[in-house]
């Protein structure tokens, strides 16, 4: 297995599993996936309008201590399994997630 994110020349993507209508919000933990682990997020928006990807940017955001306009989903908006690309330093964002 790989871990769940990756350094880019821009920053990070992070593979991630989401939640969405969860009660229990925010960093939930690794979860394995078929191609590699995934990070847990739960978030409490549904999964309507775009509220839930909302969410999740904001929540990625003030878990690395960005902007949300620093954070894109780039695969998966229609699905539970997505592919985040986040922008910044790619060794401070490595060493914020494996702090996680």
């Amino acid at each position: 297995m790989t871990r769940f994110w990756r350094a880019t020349a821009d920053g990070v993507t992070l593979m991630m599993k989401v939640q969405p209508k969860s009660r229990r919000p925010g960093l939930q933990g690794v979860a394995p996936g078929v191609d590699g682990e995934r990070l847990r997020l739960g978030v409490t928006e549904a999964a309507e309008g775009g509220r839930a990807n909302d969410a999740v940017r904001a929540l990625i955001a003030d878990i690395l201590h960005l902007p949300r306009s620093a954070v894109t989903i780039i695969a998966g908006a229609t699905s539970r399994e997505k592919t985040v690309r986040v922008l910044g330093d790619p060794a401070a964002l490595a060493d914020r997630l494996a702090a996680l």
